[in-house]
């Protein structure tokens, strides 16, 4: 026959505890972790990363352009008028120049009048390679600029009817002392050119600012705002622009270290031919989501570290409520038989008093003594219960005045000596007589010293001595309570001082007890400003110490009196 399996109430708070937490945390990390496995298989995480680049380099081009633009429309707006004469024209050309260094020429077209004037930046004019130069671009310019004129007119009236800005950019790369450089010109129909006319306004951006104070300055914008490029840290994203047919940079932000691009965007309308590039540095997309689902997956490790801890703190705390539950109900079984035995006594011999049975004077004498040791016994324990309900709901008062402690002890021990004496064991009283007035409460120092001895009386076996000493050591005074008796195991000295704990010596449970005895000793030291210290080896005996301070400091405003 097999014993019938049954939930205890133990078992069933366990099991609503693993429904309840145990099962959604387990869910939700499963569901992490594959949803992690996910974006690790689809490579969706290094997808997103590459959006979000390739959404900065569209930003950057808009920045470009509309920086492109600022810088040109006031050129356009104070730009000759192709009516005006030639002198009138070429002072206007210096004028914008010398009022815009960002340009390296300008020129104006018109087919009407078969008009092609031109001026160098008047503040290189000192330069003569630059001058050089830029007369070269500028006579090439006058053989293919006639030609696409008229397109170029319609382009920027079409934008102008579109409510843009009417200007137009074009260029390209070519070779110079070995060294490829970029050429770049905005257009444009100068201001109060008739629509049917083919006029044309150019300025060319000078190569050295474009590399050295446009481009830079678009990358750093861009690359500085944060609300532009996703964040990782200790590795800065970096741009590079290049040619499009070739992939070495041309110009670049920062420590570009030659690995492959995430992103690559071809300039659209400002700058033909030339692709702007970005990229972590030092650090792929792959490496940056690699990190991404291992820092992932550490979290995930930690939460379930944290998640199993928490279950086991619930689960301790759960038992330990239990245990407590459970030494409560062995509590209300004890005081029940403590609270009987003195009481039966003392009705027992009532009666018989009552009755006048006893023909012997020395027999009332004993009956009486009986009945008062009882009733002082049944007192003791009221009063244990008693206090450990107000220590319990925080409304213990104690109230200290001077007293002298030796007298204390002693009256105390005097009161309890003929029971001490009866349970057959030798007793040994040492106070010493140096022991100054010390703030007490006189009860409760009187209750702890008789808990400890009325412990010495209970868990004694063969070995029945009692030991009590008082003496002044180092600024305290010290109260001491040896017995012979079955001693306390090293793992069970700290537990002894909780609330209904009891040890596991078949000794301690044979006799009964309230378990509350150590708890009120410790609560009234403790609130005296001292402590209670034991020192026992199993089968030897014990030693409690009571440690009491010579100035008790009280809280501000007490007059005497402290509650706990």
């Amino acid at each position: 026959m097999f014993k019938k399996w049954r939930l205890t109430d133990r078992t069933r708070t366990l099991l609503t505890l693993e429904l309840a937490i145990v099962l959604p945390a387990a869910a939700l990390m499963g569901f992490s972790i594959w949803n992690l496995k996910h974006l690790q298989h689809s490579g969706g995480f290094e997808a997103a990363i590459q959006r979000e680049l390739s959404h900065v380099l569209k930003i950057a081009e808009k920045k470009t352009l509309h920086r492109a633009i600022e810088l040109t429309t006031p050129v356009r707006t104070a730009f000759p008028n192709p009516d005006d004469d030639h002198a009138a024209i070429k002072a206007g050309l210096e004028r914008v120049l010398s009022e815009h260094p960002e340009f390296a020429y300008a020129f104006l077209y018109d087919k009407k009048n078969n008009l092609f004037l031109s001026r160098t930046q008047p503040r290189r004019d000192h330069d003569p390679q630059f001058c050089a130069t830029t007369q070269e671009t500028i006579n090439m310019a006058s053989t293919w600029i006639p030609l696409e004129a008229s397109q170029y007119g319609k382009k920027v009236r079409a934008m102008a009817d579109k409510d843009e800005d009417p200007v137009g950019f074009t260029g390209g790369w070519s070779i110079q002392d070995n060294q490829r450089n970029y050429w770049n010109i905005a257009y444009f129909v100068p201001p109060g050119v008739p629509k049917d006319r083919t006029t044309l306004g150019v300025v060319a951006f000078d190569d050295d600012y474009l590399r050295k104070n446009f481009l830079p300055a678009m990358m750093k914008d861009v690359l500085t705002s944060k609300n532009n490029v996703p964040e990782v840290e200790a590795n800065p994203p970096v741009m590079m622009i290049h040619r499009s047919m070739d992939s070495a940079p041309w110009l670049t932000s920062g420590n570009w270290d030659g690995a492959n691009p995430e992103a690559e965007r071809t300039f659209q309308y400002i700058f033909p031919d030339m692709t702007l590039a970005i990229k972590y540095q030092g650090m792929t997309v792959a490496d940056i989501g690699a990190r991404f689902l291992r820092y992932n997956y550490i979290v995930l490790a930690a939460l379930s570290l944290f998640m199993v801890a928490g279950i086991f703190l619930t689960y301790r705390n759960v038992s330990k409520e239990m245990n407590l539950a459970r030494q409560k109900s062995d509590f209300v079984a004890n005081v029940s038989h403590e609270l009987r035995t003195p009481l039966a006594l003392i009705r027992l011999y009532a009666e018989t008093l009552e009755l006048g049975r006893l023909s012997a004077k020395e027999k009332y004498q004993e009956y009486f003594r009986i009945i008062r040791e009882e009733s002082e016994r049944l007192t003791a324990l009221i009063n244990n219960i008693l206090d450990f309900s107000r220590i319990d709901a925080g409304r213990k008062e104690y109230e200290f005045q001077e007293t002298n402690l030796g007298e204390l002890v002693h009256s105390t021990l005097d009161s309890y000596r003929f029971q001490i004496q009866q349970n057959g064991f030798g007793f040994e009283e040492n106070i010493s007589p140096d022991i100054p007035p010390v703030n007490v409460d006189r009860e409760a120092i009187a209750r702890s010293l008789l808990n400890l001895v009325n412990n010495a009386l209970k868990y004694s076996k063969d070995q029945k001595h009692i030991a009590v000493k008082l003496y002044r050591s180092n600024g305290s005074v010290k109260l001491e309570v040896q017995d012979r008796g079955i001693g306390i195991a090293a793992n069970e000295q700290e537990k002894i001082f909780e609330k209904f704990y009891r040890c596991g010596d078949p000794l301690v449970h044979d006799v009964k007890g309230s378990g509350l005895g150590l708890s009120l000793v410790r609560h009234i030291v403790r609130a005296h400003g001292g402590d209670v210290l034991v020192e026992s080896v199993p089968d030897k005996g014990s030693k409690f110490t009571i440690a009491l301070p010579l100035v008790l400091t009280t809280q501000p405003g007490d007059a005497g009196s402290a509650v706990v």
